[in-house]
C-alpha cells in the first residue's frame, strides 16, 4: 500500500474522521465499506496517537469541550450529506425549482458552519494550522469572513 503523510490541522483531521464515520454508517456496498473502514481506522490511530487532545483544556465533555465540538462537526457533515442527496434527486428529476435553490444555498451555509467548528477545534487544541475563509458577506452583516 502506498500512502502520503501530510501535516494537517486538528480540525481537518477530525472533519475527515467525521465524514468517514458517516460513510461507515450509510454505505452498504461491502467493497466500498472496506475501503472506508480501512481509512477510518488509519486516521483514528493517528488521532489517538497524538498527545495534544488528552492534555487540552476542554477535552472533557462540556458545552465548549472537544467531544461537543466533534459531535457538532459530525452533525454538520450529516446535514451536508442529506442536502447533497436531496439536490441530486431534484437534479435527476429536472426539478430546478425554489426547493432546489434553497438546498443549493444551504450547502454553503452549512459549509460556513463546518469551517467555524473546525476553527474552534483548531483554536482549542492549539493547532499550528488554522483554516481561514473569506467570502463576500451574503447574510447582511459587515464582516466578510465566514470563519
Amino acid at each position: 500500500m502506498s500512502e502520503i503523510l501530510v501535516p494537517v490541522s486538528f480540525g481537518e483531521l477530525l472533519d475527515k474522521i467525521a465524514i468517514l464515520q458517516i460513510k461507515a454508517e450509510r454505505i452498504s456496498d461491502p467493497a466500498k465499506l472496506a475501503n472506508v473502514r480501512q481509512e477510518l481506522s488509519a486516521l483514528e490511530r493517528t488521532w489517538m496517537a497524538h498527545p495534544a487532545p488528552a492534555r487540552t483544556p476542554g477535552f472533557e465533555a462540556g458545552a465548549a469541550g472537544l467531544p461537543a465540538l466533534r459531535a457538532e462537526l459530525k452533525a454538520v457533515n450529516e446535514r451536508l450529506w442529506d442536502i447533497e442527496d436531496a439536490i441530486r434527486l431534484k437534479d435527476k428529476a429536472g426539478e430546478f425549482d425554489a426547493g432546489f435553490v434553497r438546498l443549493a444555498r444551504s450547502v454553503y451555509l452549512e459549509n460556513d458552519e463546518r469551517a467555524r467548528v473546525k476553527k474552534e477545534i483548531n483554536l482549542l487544541l492549539g493547532s499550528g494550522y488554522v483554516e481561514e475563509k473569506s467570502y463576500r458577506d451574503y447574510r447582511g452583516g459587515a464582516a466578510p469572513d465566514a470563519g
